[in-house]
């Protein structure tokens, strides 16, 4: 028997469409913020503005990681404590570990 290792335990969750629109804009926010502080480094622009800028750039990703919690918790979460996989707390632990 032949197991394909790539999709072994590879753990899925479908999102709307709309969604996935939401998450993807504000991703692609941040990536021309990263795009524009390294722009900044490149012309030698002052330190404080280039941290503002970092700054701006770490606290829109949490944001977006906490509206990804908040999904994952309404969702995934829910799911498997309706089907009494209580492990599930640990790794939502985890998660909010990781994240902090």
């Amino acid at each position: 028997m032949v197991i394909n290792m790539e999709n072994c335990c590879k753990k899925e969750k479908p999102r709307t469409k709309e969604d996935k629109k939401r998450i993807i804009r504000r991703l692609n926010i941040v990536e021309g913020q990263i795009r524009g502080i390294i722009k900044m480094i490149e012309e030698d622009r002052y330190c404080d503005d280039v941290l503002t800028q970092i700054s701006a750039s770490n606290k829109s990703l949490k944001s977006i990681g906490n509206e990804l919690l908040n999904i994952h918790l309404k969702t995934c979460v829910v799911d498997n404590i309706k089907e009494d996989k209580l492990e599930i707390v640990d790794d939502v632990m985890e998660i909010i570990r990781r994240f902090n």
